[in-house]
C-alpha cells in the first residue's frame, strides 16, 4: 500500500477525487473509510473539529433501539442489532457490552409487554456473544440498591456502550492510513458541475485560504447542516430535507456503584438512561425536542435539566438535584422529516437520495441515521457510488479491525494486563484508561518511557504530553476543547488553570512543543 502522511495524501497527489464528503461525523467518516479502503480517491472536508456536532452528542450507546419497535421499525432495530457485535469486534477498545436493568413501572407499560419486546430484541438480529435477557428481582438484585423499593420487578438485557467521538476519529485515521486526505477546520463555501466534475471550493479557516477541489462524487453528509449545504452552496434550494432534534443529557457525579446502566420509563411514555460514565460519573439523558436555528448554538435549557432531573429522580431512592450537575451536552439530531406528530416518534432510520443524471456529477444526500447504522449507511452508499464510477474491491469494514482494536472482541484484560506488564509504573486507573482510548496503540504513545517523566510535562491528573503530542500528530487535534472533550473525557477532572496550560502548551509551534515535552 503507498504511503501517506499522518493527516492523508497531500492535495496535489489528485488532479480530481473520486469523492468528495463534506462532513466529518460518523456517516462522513465512515464513509471515507469504506471508499478509500476499495480504492477510491477521496477528500472529506470538516467546517470544525470531527465529531464536533451531532456524533459526540449521543448516549453513546451501540444499541438495536428497544424503543423503536413500538413504532414498528423492525427493519432498522434488526439492522442495528446485527451490527452491535460486528461494531464489537472491529473497536473492542472503544466498543464493549452492557447490561441494561429495565425496572417495571405500575401503571406504565405491562410487564407482559416489556417481555415481548425483549423477547423480539434477543431473536431478531444475530445475537451470539452478548448475553440474552433475564428476569430480576428487584428485591434482592443489587441493581434495586439505589432504587425505590416500589420497584420490585425487573428485566435485564444487552446492548453495547460506545465512545462515540473516538469512533469518528478511528473511522478517519483509517481512511487516511488508506489514502483519503481529511482536511479539518475546512469550510465548504460553494459547489457547482461543470463537465460532469463537481467544482467545490473550501476555505481553509485556518489559514483564510480558498481553493477549488475537483470531484467525480459529491457526498452531503452534513448531519444537521445537510440542508444549509444544499442551500448556500448553490446545490438545490429545496429548504427542508431534515427534522432538527435536539437532545441534551447531564452528568453528575456517580449515583450507583454497579456496572449496570439503568434504562426508564416517564409518564410521557419517553425513555432515559441513567449509566456509568467515566468511572466517577453518571450520564442521564436524553431529551427530545424540536429545535430551530443554528445548530452550533445547541445549548441545554434550564427546563430540559429539570426534566431530566426529575425522570431520574422518579426512580432513584437519592433524588438527582440540579447542584449534582457536573457538566451537560446537547446536539442536534439531523432526523430524517417523515411528518411525524411527536419529536421522539420520527424515525431514526437513514435515507439516502441521490441526484444527478449519467451526464452529471453525481451528488448523495444523507439524512437521519444512527450511529450503530453508520458501517451499513456506507455500504449502501458506497453501492451508489459503484453504479456512477464502477465498482472496486467489494465490502470490507465488517472484518477488518479500526486502529487499536486488533485484538479478540473478549480480550480486553489481556491487553489491559500487557500494558501493565510493559510499563508497571502506570497507575491501574491511568493504563486501563489508556487502552480504553487507544487499544494497543498506548504502547506507540507511551513509547520507550519507563517512569512518568518519561512522558513530559503533565497537564493534570493523568494528562501527559505524550498522549497530548500523538493527539496533535496523528488525530487532528487542534485545540484543548478537541482534546479534552473529543479525544479524552479529561474536561471532567481538569481545573480552569490547568485547561489555560494545555490551551497555551498547543499555541506553541510544533517543534518548539516537542522539544519541550
Amino acid at each position: 500500500m503507498t504511503s501517506f502522511s499522518c493527516l492523508g495524501a497531500p492535495m496535489s497527489d489528485y488532479e480530481t477525487y473520486d469523492i468528495f464528503v463534506i462532513g466529518g461525523g460518523i456517516n462522513g467518516c465512515g464513509i471515507a473509510r469504506d471508499a478509500a479502503g476499495r480504492g477510491y480517491s477521496v477528500c472529506l472536508a470538516e467546517m470544525d473539529d470531527l465529531a464536533s456536532g451531532t456524533s459526540s452528542s449521543s448516549t453513546k450507546l451501540i444499541h438495536g433501539g428497544l424503543r423503536y419497535l413500538e413504532h414498528y421499525e423492525f427493519r432498522l432495530v434488526r439492522e442495528a442489532l446485527m451490527e452491535r457485535e460486528v461494531l464489537w469486534r472491529i473497536a473492542p477498545h472503544i466498543i464493549w457490552p452492557m447490561r441494561f436493568v429495565l425496572p417495571h413501572h405500575k401503571g406504565l407499560r405491562p410487564a407482559w409487554l416489556l417481555r415481548l419486546g425483549l423477547f423480539l430484541y434477543d431473536n431478531l438480529g444475530g445475537r451470539k456473544l452478548l448475553p440474552p435477557t433475564r428476569v430480576l428481582d428487584m428485591n434482592t438484585d443489587p441493581a434495586g440498591e439505589p432504587l425505590k423499593p416500589v420497584f420490585s420487578k425487573g428485566f435485564e438485557y444487552s446492548d453495547c456502550w460506545v465512545n462515540d467521538a473516538r469512533l469518528v476519529v478511528l473511522n478517519a485515521r483509517d481512511a487516511a492510513d488508506r489514502g483519503a486526505v481529511i482536511r479539518t477546520r475546512t469550510k465548504v463555501s460553494h459547489v457547482q458541475r461543470a463537465d460532469g466534475i463537481w467544482h467545490v471550493d473550501v476555505e481553509d479557516l485556518t489559514k483564510g485560504k480558498t481553493e477549488m477541489i475537483r470531484a467525480r462524487v459529491l457526498i452531503n453528509a452534513a448531519g444537521p447542516w445537510v440542508d444549509e449545504v444544499l442551500r448556500t452552496a448553490a446545490i438545490s434550494k429545496k429548504a427542508r430535507n431534515v427534522r432538527l432534534v435536539q437532545g441534551s443529557h447531564i452528568v453528575v457525579r456517580k449515583k450507583f456503584s454497579d456496572p449496570r446502566a439503568y434504562f426508564f420509563q416517564n409518564q410521557d411514555e419517553r425513555i432515559i438512561f441513567a449509566i456509568p460514565y467515566e468511572s466517577d460519573f453518571t450520564l442521564i439523558g436524553t431529551t427530545d425536542h424540536d429545535f430551530k436555528g443554528n445548530p452550533d448554538r445547541a445549548d441545554i435549557t434550564e427546563k430540559e435539566i429539570g426534566y431530566l432531573c426529575d425522570a431520574a429522580s422518579e426512580y432513584f431512592t437519592e433524588p438527582v438535584k440540579r447542584d449534582d450537575v457536573v457538566w451537560t451536552y446537547s446536539g442536534v439530531r439531523p432526523l430524517y422529516d417523515d411528518g411525524a406528530s411527536a419529536a421522539q416518534e420520527a424515525t431514526r432510520d437513514y435515507v439516502l437520495v441521490g441526484e444527478g443524471d449519467e451526464n452529471e456529477g453525481l451528488l448523495i444526500n444523507i439524512f437521519g441515521g444512527k450511529i450503530t447504522t453508520y458501517r451499513r449507511l456506507s455500504e449502501a452508499v458506497l453501492e451508489k457510488v459503484e453504479g456512477r464510477l464502477g465498482k472496486r474491491d467489494d465490502s470490507w469494514t465488517g472484518q477488518s479491525h479500526l486502529p487499536g482494536g486488533d485484538f479478540g472482541a473478549t480480550e480486553f484484560d489481556s491487553q489491559l494486563a500487557k500494558l501493565k506488564g510493559d510499563y508497571p509504573f502506570l497507575s491501574d486507573e491511568h493504563a486501563f484508561r489508556l487502552v480504553r482510548l487507544y487499544g494497543t496503540i498506548a504502547f506507540e504513545i507511551l513509547g520507550t518511557a519507563r517512569d512518568y517523566e518519561g512522558l513530559g510535562r503533565c497537564f493534570g491528573g493523568d494528562l501527559y504530553a505524550a498522549e497530548v503530542d500523538y493527539l496533535v500528530a496523528h488525530e487532528w487535534a487542534k485545540t484543548a476543547d478537541d482534546i479534552l472533550w473529543r479525544r479524552t473525557k479529561r474536561g471532567l477532572t481538569l481545573s480552569e488553570a490547568q485547561v489555560v496550560d494545555l490551551a497555551s502548551y498547543l499555541d506553541v509551534p510544533e517543534t518548539d512543543r516537542l522539544k519541550a515535552g
